[in-house]
């Protein structure tokens, strides 16, 4: 997926139109170059809608895919749903996420699908504006309630992951007292090492 969250690999169609060359005097010059210049302004038209096509076209390449899909809110029991850039393994250790860290936004049952679906439309359309900042995302279904966090390169980037924030309570409409937590990989390795480290030392 080189750094975008397409839903397919297959090389991207370039079409092209033939191109006819005229030599000759009959004084049609004039008529060409205002021509030419019509279609060079239709060519830098054309190269600005590139991107949204580009976003549109890997919408609907995913869209296909994630049609045949079990929603998270349909799944029962304990599930995760991982989404994550090609090359980048949903890791604490992957040379992409070692320095980086998570939003955390847990949501009442009933809430996940909706949420989830807008999370990745939104990191499909590149809404989040930070470069190649985001690395994925997951979606935890739970007994009691629904997880849902976005993972990103670098934690020390204070406006960066603000706007991650910012950009989340907007696609997912959230409502203004959802509760947001922004935690280091850092320090879920480090939880984790205690824990299991406790859970050792109280078996022996």
């Amino acid at each position: 997926m080189n750094n975008k969250f397409d839903a397919t690999n297959s090389p991207p169609c370039h079409s092209q139109s033939p191109v006819s060359l005229k030599d000759d005097d009959s004084g049609d010059h004039d008529q060409n170059e205002e021509n030419s210049t019509q279609k060079d302004g239709e060519k830098e038209k054309n190269d600005k809608d590139k991107p949204q096509n580009s976003t549109k076209r890997k919408v609907e390449q995913f869209w296909r895919f994630y049609s045949h899909m079990v929603r998270p809110g349909d799944l029962t029991g304990h599930s995760d749903f991982h989404l994550f850039k090609e090359g980048i393994k949903p890791m604490w250790e992957d040379d992409a996420n070692k320095n980086g860290g998570k939003w955390i936004i847990r949501l009442r049952k009933g809430l996940a699908s909706r949420c989830w679906e807008n999370l990745i439309l939104a990191m499909l359309g590149e809404q989040f504006m930070v470069g190649e900042e985001i690395c994925g995302a997951v979606v935890s279904v739970r007994f009691q309630e629904d997880i849902i966090s976005i993972w990103n390169k670098t934690a020390s980037d204070q406006a960066t992951t603000a706007r991650i924030r910012d950009t989340l309570r907007r696609v997912l409409n959230l409502p203004p007292n959802t509760i947001m937590e922004y935690k280091t990989h850092t320090d879920s390795i480090k939880a984790w090492e205690d824990f299991h480290g406790l859970v050792n030392n109280s078996s022996r």
